[in-house]
C-alpha cells in the first residue's frame, strides 16, 4: 500500500488544519487521548469526549494530547449528559479551536463558543434539527444517520435519506456520520453532499481504542443484524450490540438508562453483560482490529480508487 495518500483540500480540512476529512466520534470514556491522538497523528481529527462527565479526567486527557500530538484536535460537548453551563468556559479554557455540540439545543452554547473564537459544529439527526442549528449560527453540521451506534433520535432516519435532504436545504459544511467505515462509504457520503465523515464503531474496534479486546472481538464477530435499537419511547434512543442485557431491554416501556449498567466493567473490564455496548450496524462490515493509521490510510486510498473507477466507468468519452 502506498504511503501518505494525497491530502484533500475542502472547507472542512482547510478550516480545521487537517489532511484528511475523517473525524473520530466523541464516544464516552473511549474518545480520550490514546485514541484521539492516534487519529490526529494519522491526518484526521481526534475528538475528546465530555459525555462521561469526568471533567477533571478530561482536562488531564486534553493536557496529554499536547504531549502525544502537535496536530489539531477537538472537544465534544454532550449537552444531555453535561448539564453544567460552566462546560462552555471549561472547553474555552482548554485552548481548543474546534468543538462539536450534541444531544441538546444548539441555541444554548453556539454563540458563546463562537464569540470565544471556536469553530462549532452541531450533531443533527433530522432536518428540523439541522435548520435549528443553522438558525443558531453553527459553522457546520454532523449529520447522523440512525444506523450508527450510540445515542440516537427515537425516530431514526437512514443517512442515505437524511444527508441529501439536509444538503439540499443548507450551505454549511456537513460531516456524515453513521455506517462510515472506508473509502466506499466516504465516496458515497461525498456524492450525497458531505465534505467529511465521522467514524465511531470503526474507531471503537481500532487497535488504539482503550476498550477491552472482548468488545473489539464482538464487533469483528458481529453481523449487520446484530445490533438492537433501544429506548425508542424515550430520548435519546440507543443503538447497541445484541447481548443478553440489550435483548432483555429491547421492548421495555421505561427509560432504559436506569439499566445501562457499569460502563467501566464493560469498556475496560471486558464483561459484555455489565453494561450496554453502543455499536453501529456497520459492525457487520468490520472483520479485523486494525491500527488507526492503517484505517485512515486505507480509507483514503480506497476513496481515490472509487472516484477514479467511477469516472473511468461512467465519464469516459466513448
Amino acid at each position: 500500500m502506498n504511503q501518505n495518500p494525497k491530502p484533500i483540500k475542502n472547507r472542512i480540512t482547510e478550516s480545521l488544519g487537517i489532511d484528511y476529512p475523517i473525524i473520530q466520534a466523541p464516544m464516552g470514556w473511549i474518545a480520550r487521548s490514546q485514541l484521539a491522538s492516534a487519529v490526529s497523528n494519522a491526518g484526521g481529527l481526534g475528538i475528546i469526549e465530555t459525555s462521561s462527565g469526568e471533567l477533571d479526567n478530561i482536562r488531564e486527557e486534553i493536557r496529554k494530547m499536547g504531549d502525544l500530538t502537535d496536530k489539531p484536535f477537538g472537544v465534544n460537548i454532550a449537552q444531555a449528559f453535561v448539564r453544567d453551563p460552566d462546560i462552555v468556559q471549561f472547553v474555552i479554557d482548554q485552548g481548543v479551536k474546534f468543538v462539536t455540540t450534541s444531544a441538546g439545543n444548539p441555541m444554548a452554547y453556539t454563540a458563546l463558543l463562537k464569540e470565544a473564537g471556536l469553530t462549532v459544529y452541531h450533531v443533527v439527526p433530522t432536518l428540523r434539527g439541522a435548520m435549528k442549528a443553522i438558525e443558531a449560527g453553527v459553522d457546520g453540521l454532523v449529520v447522523e444517520g440512525g444506523e450508527g451506534g450510540g445515542f440516537k433520535n427515537p425516530d431514526p432516519v437512514a443517512l442515505m435519506v437524511l444527508l441529501p435532504l439536509i444538503r439540499s436545504k443548507v450551505q454549511v459544511p456537513i460531516v456524515a456520520a453513521g455506517a462510515m467505515l472506508d473509502g466506499q462509504t466516504m465516496a458515497a457520503a461525498f456524492a450525497l453532499g458531505a465534505e467529511a465523515i465521522q467514524m465511531g464503531t470503526r474507531m471503537v474496534s481500532a487497535a488504539e481504542s482503550p476498550v477491552h479486546d472482548n468488545w473489539k472481538q464482538a464487533i469483528v464477530a458481529g453481523g449487520e443484524t446484530d445490533t438492537v435499537f433501544l429506548n425508542q419511547r424515550h430520548s435519546p434512543a440507543l443503538r447497541a450490540l445484541k447481548t443478553e442485557r440489550t435483548l432483555a431491554l429491547q421492548f421495555a416501556e421505561h427509560n432504559v438508562f436506569g439499566n445501562f449498567g457499569d460502563p467501566q466493567e464493560l469498556y475496560f473490564g471486558g464483561d459484555m453483560e455489565a453494561a450496554i455496548p453502543l455499536t453501529g450496524q456497520v459492525q457487520g462490515r468490520i472483520d479485523s482490529v486494525a491500527p488507526v493509521g492503517e484505517i485512515i490510510e486505507s480509507c483514503m486510498q480506497e476513496f481515490y480508487s472509487v472516484l477514479s473507477n467511477q469516472a473511468e466507468t461512467y465519464l469516459r468519452g466513448d
